[in-house]
């Protein structure tokens, strides 16, 4: 169950702490972190959102299929035989080396079309993006580019969760290079554009990194930084009903390799729901599920496709009964996480495309 109501109020709280001024672009890479690309994209521009993000062609492609005719930022990086798909779809991919611009150009031009940019500038991230030294001669060749339009100027931070003032950290070092690469574009006589930084760490800890505009991605989905006061509601609750209740005698095994053996003659619970769906097959003994309101463990191994809750002795929980693995009623996403050592983002992102997103209220 999708909760687009709670996007939205994450959307406008946003709003409310950049200002009515700054752009707001909203990631929807990886299925909008699983939510739903398409309707997650819907909801954003419907509450605000000037600008989406996506990580690949493909992405950026279902959403110009859907209609949706906002500016779509391209964050990772294509390959070479891409350019004409980026081109034809209006993509804005960001660049950061002469053989894409000059790639992306030529399709361009091929097509009788100009193509928004934006300049990627590494500033401590280490993954893409040019040097801060390189940015004013690679945003003046693209801005030499008749078939190109120069829209704007990125970068990425790298530890922006942090709330030191140390050199990892957006607000020193990394913000301080990415501010005199902009202003060196500047004085070059170049204009760059929308230029932005800040991601759901700076916006929360960086008011420094606002800057045109803020690309929060996890924040919007309802997960906050330890130790914020922003207003964040979980958008996902991943629902499913019982498949089958029958009764476990004791001694007897549950599930592959026998791990569980029930210590007394109790109720089991069968629920369609497993690791190809996205459940964490770690999760296996070491998760409650809910039920009316109370919690009940999981038994035995987590399968591809089910698992089990134990109800106990007696029960009076009927077959077809809905049960809450998480988020709503239950612990969040991020909870779940934090019981594996990961982030909420790769559990929301893990949840498979089989399983039916609902989404509530249809706005």
């Amino acid at each position: 169950m999708i909760h687009l109501d709670r996007f939205c109020r994450n959307l406008r709280a946003v709003r409310e702490r950049i200002g009515p001024d700054r752009r707001i672009c909203v990631p929807v890479k990886a299925d909008a972190y699983g939510h739903g690309a398409v309707r997650i994209a819907q909801a954003a521009l419907g509450a605000g959102a000037s600008h989406l993000a996506a990580a690949t062609v493909s992405e950026g492609a279902e959403l110009r299929a859907a209609g949706i005719g906002a500016p779509i930022l391209l964050l990772s990086q294509a390959l070479p035989e891409e350019a004409p798909e980026i081109v034809r779809h209006g993509l804005t991919p960001l660049v950061s080396d002469r053989g894409y611009i000059e790639a992306l150009a030529a399709a361009a031009l091929a097509a009788g079309a100009r193509c928004p940019v934006h300049l990627k500038i590494d500033t401590g991230m280490g993954r893409l993006g040019c040097s801060p030294d390189e940015a004013p001669g690679l945003a003046a060749h693209i801005a030499a580019q008749s078939s190109l339009v120069y829209a704007g100027t990125a970068t990425h931070p790298a530890a922006s969760d942090s709330a030191l003032p140390d050199e990892r950290a957006l607000p020193g070092e990394q913000l301080g290079r990415f501010r005199e690469a902009v202003d060196a574009i500047r004085a070059a006589g170049l204009d760059p554009g929308i230029v932005h930084a800040a991601n759901s760490g700076g916006l929360l800890l960086h008011p420094g990194s606002w800057l045109d505009m803020v690309r929060p991605g996890i924040l919007l989905y309802g997960y906050n930084l330890s130790g914020t006061d922003f207003p964040a509601e979980p958008v996902m609750e991943l629902v499913t009903r019982i498949t089958l209740v029958k009764k476990v005698k004791r001694g007897e095994s549950l599930s592959y390799g026998r791990t569980w053996v029930s210590g007394r003659d109790t109720c089991i619970a069968t629920l369609p729901v497993g690791y190809g769906d996205g459940l964490p097959r770690l999760l296996s003994g070491n998760w409650q599920v809910l039920i009316r309101g109370r919690p009940y463990p999981l038994a035995g191994r987590i399968c591809m496709d089910q698992c089990m809750a134990d109800l106990g002795p007696e029960t009076e929980i009927p077959r077809w009964e809905e049960v809450t693995i998480f988020g709503g009623p239950a612990p969040s996403a991020a909870e779940l996480a934090a019981r594996l050592g990961t982030i909420p983002y790769e559990i929301t992102c893990n949840i498979n495309k089989r399983v039916p997103r609902v989404y509530m209220p249809e706005i």
